[in-house]
């Protein structure tokens, strides 16, 4: 096919990939399945690919993200996002539909919405393309998420129809359903992380990832619910929301333009109940003036607008009995206090269990067993006891006391100081800690061994076939295929993806090995800057603060880490085994910073500070994130820290302009042939005494 032909392929697999996209993540009715989607999808990659210049920024291919970080840029809302006013009871909400009823003087329609219960966004459309998204921020100036926001598949990147207007804002909710956030959290348990609050914070958080392909697939929605422009279609906020609808934008259905007091109320007390069926977070009702004559009449004041009003759900809560309190272990020994409970329907389901926290939150609540308890669900999901009905606390009851050896090893368990939690020192023979170190090994993110389960791995535990994530390398296949629900085909494939696991690169590693507090993006940091696991293991705390996102909780985490005997023989025996214990090198354009540890700071024009940094790692330098003794100079931007400045002065390091940083790499010796690490080709060592890992199952 020639160029122009495929070109037209591009621009007809775009709109069927935005038609079923639409009828998916909007509809809910999808006409192909995920594998003919995932077809079409592939097709216009490898055309993108190969015709990079006519690529579409709003590509149904943005949907997937990437890896790579970006800077948030803050930019002025075109229109101010304002705040909305609260009222918790009947009465105040009697009072404002009659001082509105009073000031327009005469019958005034309200639309009744859901209040979503995530964070606030808006979508700019030029042309019927989405230009930008940009976080609430204050309400004048909020942060530049596009890329972030592009990989939601229920935010349209091109309109339908032709009578949207040219320029226009539509302002939403970006939320986490709850089957995306107990997803997330069943992956966060299993890696040995603390568990999301809420989906509320879990959506926020998410939209502030740098890395676009993390939010891609954290799976959040997008539901919106204000249109602001100059040319609007039509008078009414509830017609050009059904306009929006068209244009392809996901509308909630539950809306409802009611004319008096007893038809909001009525919308308010069936959505109290129904609420808890919703497959996503919801906390009270919005109710707007729906004529925008009206709204212009009524103005705001400078915080909220005057025409419209939240009416805020109280929290569902259950009272019942505190029967006893388990204490789970992770895998870096933190000790979380789980109460059983006499079961108790709470928002939908039956909760048997809460959680507890920590001692310290016990004790507030002076909660003792046997108590009544209130039981609430943090963010409508999570449940949590908030409180004790004492007038039902029986006469015999005494204060609890919180344990002081683990319940899986009888270790003396410790508290760290400035953390509400307890731990259990006993790294290297408390079972509970060493599995959950061995699951968090294999996981997708980290080597990604397929096979290898929790309950597979529990049986490997069990059967003294692995006693630490050193000895995965080191599987026996005979023995490992004789191990109940096993057999040699599991077996073989277990190997082979041990064997794959050889290529997985460095800084997955890194984050494999479960140091604590070095989660994937902490271990990309510290990978890129030292280069080496050697590196790392011999940094003392103030050179390993010197790498990005690496504070002084996290440095003593890793010297800590190096310190343990145990650590350091397992390490070894990773290497050994063959896993990459070093970053590819980079090609370079110059040495022009060879040896020079730089600084970037401030903004730059038409370059994000990621782009900076890459271009002093290009020229054979090395990106430093604080001001000290082994600086050799500073890239000043705009809005450089007078913090920095200020050391930087104290401490003679020279500051460069972005120009004088240009013509500095500009008189490097251009660098052709860089070095690079060969490929992992060799099997894993055995250790002595059992059947090599490449026997006869491969």
């Amino acid at each position: 096919m020639s160029r122009n032909d495929d070109i037209q392929r591009m621009a007809e697999l775009i709109k069927q990939l935005d038609y079923h996209s639409h009828k998916y993540y909007v509809e809910n009715n999808p006409d192909i399945s995920d594998f003919e989607f995932d077809a079409l999808l592939r097709e216009l990659q490898a055309l993108e690919e190969r015709y990079p210049e006519a690529a579409d920024p709003n590509s149904p291919t943005r949907r997937v993200g990437s890896d790579l970080t970006t800077e948030f840029e803050s930019v002025e809302h075109r229109y101010p996002m304002q705040s909305l006013s609260n009222t918790y009871s009947s009465e105040e909400l009697g009072e404002w539909i009659e001082r509105i009823t009073r000031e327009i003087g005469g019958e005034v329609e309200f639309v009744c919405e859901l209040k979503f219960d995530g964070t606030a966004i808006s979508l700019c459309y030029e042309g019927g393309t989405l230009s930008r998204a940009v976080t609430r921020g204050d309400g004048r100036r909020g942060d530049d998420v596009t890329n972030n926001v592009r990989t939601i598949g229920s935010v349209p990147m091109r309109l339908r129809g032709d009578d949207y207007p040219a320029l226009f804002e539509i302002r939403g909710e970006i939320i986490m359903p709850y089957a995306s956030f107990d997803r997330l959290n069943r992956e966060r348990e299993a890696a040995g992380e603390p568990l999301l609050a809420n989906p509320r914070n879990a959506a926020a958080g998410t939209l502030k990832q740098q890395s676009s392909q993390v939010v891609a697939h954290r799976g959040l929605d997008c539901t919106l619910y204000h249109l602001a422009g100059d040319e609007l279609p039509y008078a009414t906020h509830y017609d050009n929301l059904m306009a929006a609808r068209r244009w392809g934008f996901k509308i909630s259905d539950n809306i409802r333009i009611c004319r008096t007091r007893a038809e909001i109320e009525a919308f308010i007390a069936y959505w109290d109940t129904e609420r808890k069926s919703l497959p996503y977070a919801t906390d009270g009702v919005v109710i707007k003036v729906n004529s925008y004559a009206h709204q212009r009449q009524l103005g705001s004041t400078a915080k909220a607008p005057r025409w419209a009003v939240a009416y805020k759900f109280q929290a569902e809560k259950a009272l019942t009995r505190l029967l006893s309190v388990d204490f789970q272990v992770g895998r870096t020994g933190a000790i979380t206090p789980v109460a059983n409970l006499d079961p108790v329907l709470l928002a939908g389901t039956t909760v048997k269990r809460a959680s507890l926290h920590n001692a310290e939150q016990i004790a507030l609540l002076d909660i003792r067993l046997g108590d009544m308890v209130y039981v609430e669900k943090g963010g409508e999901i999570i449940p949590k006891i908030t409180g004790v009905e004492l007038s039902e606390r029986p006469s015999n009851s005494v204060p609890f006391e919180y344990i002081t050896h683990c319940p899986e090893c009888g270790s003396e368990l410790i508290r760290y100081e400035g953390e509400a939690k307890h731990y259990c020192p006993n790294v290297s023979s408390c079972p509970p800690q060493i599995i959950g170190r061995i699951e968090h090994f294999v996981r997708r993110k980290a080597m990604d061994i397929e096979g290898l389960g929790g309950e597979t791995i529990e049986l490997l535990w069990q059967n003294g076939l692995i006693h630490d994530i050193s000895d995965i390398y080191h599987l026996d296949p005979v023995r490992l295929a004789a191990l109940p629900r096993l057999g040699e085909k599991s077996a073989a494939n277990i190997l082979e993806g041990v064997r794959a696991s050889l290529n997985v690169p460095f800084e997955r590693v890194l984050f494999a090995l479960g140091i604590r507090f070095v989660g994937e993006t902490t271990a990309k940091y510290l990978a890129a800057h030292f280069r080496t696991l050697d590196a790392i293991a011999a940094a003392t705390k103030e050179q390993l603060s010197e790498a990005e996102e690496v504070g002084a909780k996290i440095a003593d985490a890793i010297v800590e880490y190096f310190a343990s005997e145990d650590n350091r023989r397992i390490v070894e025996s990773l290497r050994e085994a063959g896993l990459r214990f070093e970053s590819e090198d980079k090609q370079l354009t110059s040495n022009a910073l060879e040896g020079k540890n730089v600084v970037i700071s401030g903004k730059f024009e038409g370059l994000s500070r990621d782009d900076m940094k890459a271009l002093v790692e290009e020229h054979g330098g090395r990106n430093l994130a604080a001001v000290s003794a082994n600086v050799d100079f500073i890239v000043a931007g705009d809005n450089m820290g007078p913090a920095k400045r200020q050391k930087a002065e104290k401490l003679g390091i020279k500051i460069l302009n972005y120009e004088e940083f240009m013509t500095l790499v500009a008189e490097g010796e251009k660098v052709v042939e860089p070095k690079r690490p060969k490929p992992a080709t060799e099997e894993p060592k055995p250790k002595q005494e059992t059947t090599p890992i490449q026997g006869t199952l491969f």
